[in-house]
Order: structure tokens, then sequence, then C-alpha cells
């Protein structure tokens, strides 16, 4: 594909007067290319600068294949460039500051992207009035920091293709600009002559290439992995986030989660190693006790700091403990890959017993200085918040409800549960309790209330991200008397509300469904669109329960692309654990997973190789009582093998094979002046028989004209050199038949003809 692009492509002059010029201008090109589309790819640039800049390089692509010349002039490129320098604090200030209100830090964001406008700018300006070497130079140096720019904005698995892409055109650039200077002033053949010989120089310049590109890499990678680790977390930190994900912090309006759930983005990745058997499995975020008609919050500002233990554990609660206040129906362990939000929250399933995490982000993996903050609400929070990607592992409990325990729960309730989660909105739709009433007629006990009022919605309402009318100022009345249709948010903000007319101390949770489950990496793909909002009631003597009144929404059977999805989700995991975040921890476990594996490799090994031995010693055995006549033959065969390797037979049984070989070619294949060459040595190796050796300072006519004094020898050898330096030197076609037949002549002569 790679020498199609350098044979197809007849780019800025149509007179090529420099060996490796087509190549070089093509190399060129799609360097700059291949930077501009990563700078794209990252998603990162503006819809204007996405479409215009590829654009512009793709049309200067057309313009020199057709061979036009440089439509801008030098000086004109100049004055373009200055004029744009007094257009970038604008840019700066107005344009790329509209482009970045969500991002981490709005004023450096807006200065990196008008310094990529401005680099792509530069680089356009450059590309359609580049005339010389030094001009190819810049663009080359402009195309490096398109790259450089590219892994600031981003450090995902795509990267890496383009990035090798990039490595393979740079060297390809530099090998052509390299073997164009060796030329200058240089005497040699028009490259146009000779079609066939500029493919296979094409041919042999992108091999070149390619093989010190990929080279490269391979060592690269190797002291990658192995180069000693003294920071970790730069890389995760690299990349720049255009838009942060909200809608996940302490004031939450009504129909923030439903527009999160319109992004099919990837938000985390939980590992657990094997799908989670347990129907209520949530990663919980935050929960919210306050409700004012249209948006929930928390009034308790009630923090309690949790610091890591000396091995980094932060221990929520004891595990026996928990064990008899809920009944578990099982645990888990989990490692989560939250990739930068809007918020400080923490997910994670409900009942947590322990969190392990650089929450603070410390150079230092074996240092943890991280810190977390619980609320009363049971949310966790991490003050370190840093727009960058969290990793962190745990352990939890997941409940098992006992519905005849909960039945018998008591009335009453703790004063400060019921002062905190029985609160109403001021301005309370009077038709909303009385739904909850009926609603609930037929349960007996505030278990079987919640669990009819889960089911009603269920079955009585529908699901929809597109919310129809307007919800005017009480948009719970309009979901539940009007639209009788919504999203997560507005399901659970009407059964919190209606179990608090009932009495039952309820509150409004958000979080992410469990995703979907990626049997290759073994973990859940957690995406936007996952975004969810559930009740938790409160129960005396069994706790917070969960209530999802949500309709299930219809799930498409996955196929060819969803399992294509699957790996690349894998290769991303692998990338990011192994790659983004490669640090010390993770060299030491590679180099304990690599003297494992040396060790089980070298056993298994030795074990194959004793067994091969053992079997090969019993069937010589069994061959020699068989035969026994027969115990000459191996050193027969020994010494047979010996004096082959000790007269060079082998080697000159291959060496003929290869001459026979390439002498059965096409003609076309039979011309090349390689093959000269190779007649040549056989010419060489027949006289050196014959007593007759070429000396390192004689040319090959010196050496034929030194054999006047043997006739038979003289003719036909020169008349054989004479063929080889036309083929070789001359640029005339090989006779490869006559000199075949000359060998054959030779062959033929008495040695008796040296004496």
């Amino acid at each position: 594909m790679l020498l199609w692009l350098f044979m197809a492509s007849s780019i800025i002059n149509p007179v090529i007067t420099l060996p490796a010029d087509r190549f070089y201008r093509t190399a060129l090109y799609l360097l700059v290319l291949t930077s501009t589309f990563t700078l794209v790819c990252t998603g990162k640039l503006d819809p204007l600068t996405t479409i215009l800049a590829p654009a512009a390089i793709l049309y200067k692509g057309f313009r020199w294949w057709r061979g036009y010349p440089a439509e801008w002039k030098a000086s004109l490129a100049t004055r373009l460039v200055v004029a744009y320098i007094f257009f970038f604090p604008l840019d700066a200030l107005f344009f790329s500051r509209s482009l970045s209100p969500n991002t981490a830090n709005p004023a450096l964001y807006a200065v990196l992207l008008a310094s990529v406008h401005f680099l792509l700018f530069v680089t356009i300006v450059r590309l359609y009035s580049a005339t010389s070497d030094r001009d190819g130079l810049f663009l080359a140096m402009l195309a490096f920091a398109g790259i450089l720019a590219s892994a600031v904005f981003t450090v995902d698995t795509y990267f890496f293709a383009l990035f090798i892409a990039f490595l393979v055109f740079g060297v390809a650039t530099f090998v052509g600009l390299e073997v164009r200077r060796g030329a200058a002033g240089a005497i040699f053949p028009s490259v146009d002559s000779n079609p066939a010989r500029e493919r296979r120089f094409h041919r042999a310049l992108s091999a070149a290439a390619i093989t010190v590109a990929v080279g490269g890499a391979l060592i690269g990678s190797l002291l990658f992995f192995f180069f000693p680790r003294f920071n970790a977390g730069y890389m995760a930190r690299a990349g720049m986030q255009t838009s942060l994900m909200s809608g996940f912090t302490d004031n939450v309006e009504l129909g923030e989660i439903g527009e999160i759930k319109k992004s099919s983005s990837v938000v985390m990745r939980v590992k657990t190693g094997s799908p989670v058997d347990y129907p209520m499995l949530r990663w919980r975020g935050i929960s919210l006790s306050n409700f004012d008609g249209r948006r929930w919050f928390s009034n308790d500002k009630t923090r309690e700091i949790l610091p890591p233990s000396s091995n980094g554990w932060i221990f929520f609660t004891d595990r026996k403990d928990r064990a008899t206040e809920i009944r578990a129906a099982g645990e888990i362990h989990f490692s989560i890959l939250l990739q930068p939000m809007a918020s400080d929250a923490i997910f994670a399933p409900s009942t947590l017993i322990a969190l392990r995490g650089n929450f603070a982000g410390d150079a230092n993996p074996a240092v943890h200085h991280g810190y977390l903050i619980r609320d009363s609400t049971g949310s966790i929070y991490n003050p370190y918040r840093n727009f960058s990607q969290v990793q962190y592992e745990g352990d939890s409990l997941l409940p098992s409800v006992d519905p005849s325990v909960v039945r018998q729960a008591v009335s009453e309730y703790p004063a400060e549960i019921s002062g905190t989660y029985l609160q109403l909105p001021a301005k309370l739709d009077p038709r909303i309790p009385e739904l909850a009433k009926k609603m609930t007629a037929a349960g007996r006990n505030p278990f079987d209330k919640a669990v009819a009022m889960q089911y009603y919605l269920q079955k009585n309402y529908g699901y929809t991200l597109n919310l129809s009318g307007r919800p005017g100022k009480d948009p719970l009345a309009h979901f539940l008397f009007e639209s009788r249709a919504g999203h997560c948010e507005y399901f659970a903000s009407a059964m919190a509300i209606m179990l608090r007319t009932l009495g039952i101390p309820s509150r409004e949770v958000n979080g992410f469904l469990p995703g979907e489950y990626n049997d290759l990496a073994g973990d859940y793909i957690v995406r936007a669109s996952n975004a969810h909002s559930w009740v938790e009631a409160y129960f005396p003597g069994s706790g917070w329960l969960t209530f999802d009144p949500t309709p299930p929404g219809n799930e498409l059977p996955g196929g060819f692309f969803s399992r294509l999805g699957e790996y690349i989700d894998w290769m991303q995991l692998s990338w990011s654990e192994w790659v983004i975040n490669y640090d010390f921890t993770h060299q030491v476990a590679l180099a304990q997973n690599m003297q494992r594996g040396s060790r089980n490799w070298s056993e298994t090994i030795r074990a194959w190789f004793h067994r091969l031995q053992d079997r090969g010693m019993n069937k010589l055995t069994a061959f020699q009582r068989a035969h026994a006549r027969g115990g000459l033959l191996l050193p027969a065969v020994l010494i047979f093998f010996l004096v082959v390797l000790r007269f060079g037979w082998l080697r000159s049984l291959f060496r003929w094979l290869s001459l026979y070989f390439q002498m059965q070619a096409t003609p076309p294949q039979r011309s090349n002046p390689q093959l000269a060459s190779r007649l040549y040595d056989e010419l060489l190796r027949i006289l050196a028989k014959r007593g007759f050796s070429r000396a390192p300072t004689q040319t090959p006519m010196e050496f034929a004209t030194s054999l006047t004094l043997q006739p038979h020898l003289a003719q036909p050898v020169r008349e054989f050199t004479q063929l080889y330096v036309q083929a070789r030197f001359g640029d005339r076609p090989l006779n490869s038949t006559r000199l075949q037949d000359l060998l054959s002549q030779l062959r033929s002569l008495p040695n008796t003809l040296a004496l």
C-alpha cells in the first residue's frame, strides 16, 4: 500500500530530475496529512477547523497530483503568517474561548485551541508555498508539532496507530531527502528512463522506511516497559478534555440525567472478572435528600474524612459488622477506571467495605496520601478531583432482601431519618398524595406499599428521553398526570416523593446501571447512556433498600459490530492499564509474570526434551536390536555428513540451485543487473579452480586482459566480462543466455590449461 502511494503520486513537478524526488515529496505530503488527520481524530477541534483544515490539505494533494506548481510566493506566505499573529489574541479571547466553557480550565484550553489553529494555518500556508528542501524541513517540523498537540488532546488507542503511520512517513521523508541530497551534483541516468528500475528503487526505499520505523517502535516499546519507572500517571493527566459530564453533584435539576443519557461515550470500566449475578447491581454515585419541586439537593453538610491505612486501603465499615447488619447475597471485588467528570463523586456498589486508589494523583504510586469524604447519605467524594482518569479497586457486599423480615419493620423512625428524608416541597400538587394512596391501597405495611408503587409505575407509565409538552412549574405533576412518560429521573423522583407522602423515608440516588459486560476483558463497559436514577427507602432493622420504578428498556441483540466493539474496548482497557497508567507497580507485576512464565516455559521445554530424548533412545535401541548388522549405518552417515561440510558441497548445491532457478525466470527478470553479478561470481569461482584468481586491486577488464597467455580462456572470459560490465555499469540489457553459454564453455575446458 505504501509503495502504491509513492508510485501513484507525481506531485509537485511534472519533470523529475533527482532520484527519490517523487518518493520524498509523496512521503512529505503524507506526513503532513497524517499529522492533520491525527489532530482531527482527537475530536477536540471545532467543527469549522475539522472540515476546512483536511479539505485544504487534500485539495493541495490533488493539485500536486496534477503537477501544478506552488500557488503562493514565499513573500505572500510570510505576510499571511504575520497577519495571523495579530488575529491570534482575538481567537484565544473570543472564538476559542466560546468553544471551551465546560472544560477544566477554560482559559488554558482556549489558548491551546488557538495555538492549534495557528499551527494548522501556518502548515497550510507553507504547504501552498513550498518550493525548496528548506520548506520541506519546516513542514516536517510543523507536522511533528501537530503530533505533539494531538498527544496533549488525547491518549486513546487510535493515537498509537496514527503515530506509527506518522513514524513510517517521517522516516520515509528523511530517507528520500538524504538520497536526493547525495545525488545533487552527481551524474546518474534519468530515473524516468527505466520504470521497472524506478519501481525497484522505490520498493527498496519503502522497505527501508518501514523496517526502520517498525524497528524503532519495537525498541521503544521494550525501553518503555523495562526502563525504570520513577513517575506514574503522567500520560493519564495528559489528555485535555474538551467537555466534562455534569449531573452528579449535590444540586441536580430534573432533566439533567436525561441529557447525559443521550451520549454514548464511555465514562467508566468496571473490571469484575466475571458477570455479577445480582439483579439490583448499580454503580452508586450520589444520594440527594431534599426536593423543592424542580431540583434535588442536600442541606446536610456533615462530612466525614476517611484516611487511608498503611497499605492504602480506606475502610468504610468492618466486614463482620456489615454481615450482621444486612443479609448478603455475596461479595464483589471490583476495579474501576473512571474517566474525567465534572464531579468529585466516587462510583461503587452501595454497600462498600473498602476502597484503594491513587485518588490524590501522587507521582509515586507506593505513597497513598489521598483520603476520601463520606456524607450522611453514604455518598463518597474525592476532594482531589483533578479532571483526570482515576483508577481504584474495592470490595462491596451485595445485600439480600428478606421480605418476611422487612414486612415486620416498625413504623417508628429515628429523628435524624424522619427529619431529613420525609421533607416535601412547599407547593406539592394535592393529586400526588391521593395517587400514592391509590397505588398502595392493597399494601398492609411500608415494604408492601413500596413494592406496589414500584410495580404500578413500571406498568402504567412509559419510558422516553424525548419529553412532550411543557412541564411548567411543576414537572413532577406534569409527568404523573399529563405526559405519563419520562426518563429514570422522573420515575425515581415521583416514587421518592410519593413514599414520603405516605410517611416512608426515601431519597433519590444518581449513578449508573451495570452497562454492557465484555467477556474478553472481564469488565463492564459503562457509558453515559447508562446514567440512572433510582430510589432508596429506609426500613428500621433492614436499613436502606433499593427500588427502581423505571420500566426496563428494550435491549437490541448484539451482532458482529457489537462483538467488534468488545474487542476494541478490550484493546482500550489494555492500553489504559498497561500504557497510559503504566507505573512502577505495573512494572513489578510484569516482571513477576515474566519470571513465572519463563519458569513454566523452561520446565515445559525441559520436560518435552527429556520425553523426546527418551523416545529417540528407545527407538534407536529397538532398531539396533532388530538390525544387528546395521549398527555401522549411523557412523557411515555421520562421516558422509562431515565430508559434505568439509568440502562445502552443501553450500555449492544451494548456490547452484539458486542460480538455476534465477535462470529459469521470465526474460525481464533475467535482465536484472544483480543476476549479472551472480554470474560473474560463478565465473571467478570457475577460474579460481584453474589457478587464476582475481586480485582485489584489479578491475574486471584488467583481470580479463591478464589471461592473454591462455588463449582458450582469454576469448570467452573477455567476452563474458564485456557483457557483464555493460549490463552492470552501462545500463544495457543483460544477455543472461549468452553468459550461461560462456560459463558452460569454460566448465568444459580441461583443467590442464592452467599448467
